[in-house]
């Protein structure tokens, strides 16, 4: 088993990698793709068709061991392309293991031309799903293309509507910010009340909620903030981030019950962190400086102080120089692991005091420096991130009051 320290060491270190590759917000900044999309999958082959099942294979008996696969029998009817390829007849032999009725409809792809293609394995489509096929070759290549998808996000064919999810959550943020006018709010709002809707979905309607969504509609996303029912909080990342773009002056909202709140879990805590880093890198709804008094609530807290070290450095906080250090100071062996990131953070501060700062904890434990020469020796001052723009950080405020 890992023990406490050494896990809390490996998180500091895994987190602070992550920010030194230098990792840009490409997608949709709370989704995660589950698959290719239909569209990813068709540019990287030759043919791609409709086809429908003429015979299928024999299934041969559990007792019977044969070196080769035996085919089953299709002919290719509507081509999405390639349909140029095939001359002549657009019977084909390809493996297939199931147990579909002839006539079924299937969607097959071949990487290679005739006749050396080696065909996909065949995936059954409904006629709603056969329409949708067809239709993507024609779509545009921006973000334009995500109004179509619009439609498809809870079909109830799974297979449209992970595509769908898929194309939303590959786009840029920009391009769905560039799509706010073609957003229906009011379904978003409908698909974020409905419990049946998974979390990483309702991670991506939360996010387009943020886009097109009213003021007013951040009083339904802090019934779900205040809820003592976790299944409200199903992402709470984009549920914060989303409520924080509605209504900014809500940060006050999100340390009492989050980053302020001792008795928050880490999970949750966590969150609130991607909401605000999110508001850092993404939007300028709220200052930075505003989003800085929200993460220096996490310095006292250091069981969970290195999860914003990293953030305080790359936006340029030097005001909390003496609050590090004297969590390095402080740290116990639950805490650790909060050494390294203070080291990196002082590495990059551009103060004098900074300097002197390290030759004193140097002293107190030589380790920890030494860790954070050999892991970030190539550039901990940057932190993988952009300058603040904004002029110097105000004092940090007093701590909002603790959650009942």
């Amino acid at each position: 088993m890992i023990q406490p320290r050494r896990l809390g060491y490996c998180r500091g270190i895994a987190f602070w990698l992550v920010l030194l590759i230098q990792v840009q917000v490409n997608a949709c900044p709370f989704c995660s793709a589950v698959s290719q999309t239909f569209s990813e999958e068709m540019s990287t082959m030759k043919i791609v068709a409709i086809a429908e099942l003429v015979e299928a294979a024999p299934i041969p008996p559990a007792t019977e061991v044969s070196q080769e696969l035996s085919k089953s029998k299709f002919v290719l009817d509507k081509f999405l392309k390639g349909g140029d390829l095939i001359a002549g007849d657009a019977t084909i032999q390809v493996v297939y293991f199931g147990k579909a009725e002839p006539g079924t409809r299937f969607l097959i792809m071949a990487a290679e031309t005739m006749p050396e293609a080696i065909w996909s394995t065949p995936l059954q489509v409904s006629e709603l799903a056969e329409q949708y096929l067809l239709k993507l070759p024609n779509l545009p290549a921006d973000h334009q293309r995500l109004e179509f998808f619009q439609k498809y996000l809870e079909d109830k064919d799974e297979l449209l509507a992970r595509d769908a999810y898929d194309e939303f959550a590959k786009t840029p943020y920009a391009g769905i910010i560039a799509l706010k006018d073609k957003l229906d709010r009011a379904q978003l709002i409908g698909w974020i009340e409905d419990p049946a809707v998974p979390a990483s979905r309702r991670r991506l309607y939360l996010t387009l909620l943020g886009v097109c969504g009213q003021a007013g509609d951040a009083q339904i996303l802090e019934k779900f903030l205040r809820s003592e029912n976790r299944d409200d909080k199903r992402g709470l990342d984009a549920l914060i981030a989303c409520y924080l773009t509605l209504n900014p002056d809500g940060m006050s909202t999100v340390e009492e019950l989050y980053l302020a709140n001792k008795k928050a879990d880490y999970a949750d805590t966590y969150a609130a962190i991607m909401a605000l880093r999110f508001h850092g890198t993404e939007l300028t709804k709220i200052p930075r400086p505003r989003l800085l008094v929200g993460l220096r609530h996490m310095l006292s807290r250091p069981e969970l102080a290195d999860l914003v070290i990293p953030d305080l450095a790359r936006w340029e906080d030097w005001t909390v120089l003496p609050n590090l250090v004297q969590l390095f100071k402080d740290a116990t062996e639950e805490t650790i692991w909060v050494r390294v990131p203070v080291i990196n953070y002082l590495r990059a501060c551009p103060q004098p005091e900074a300097a002197a700062a390290i030759e004193e904890l140097n002293k107190i434990d030589p380790d920890a420096v030494k860790r954070a020469s050999a892991f970030f020796a190539f550039g901990a001052s940057n932190f993988g991130g952009k300058t603040a723009p904004e002029s110097p950080v105000p004092p940090a405020a007093p701590p909002a009051p603790v959650a009942p």
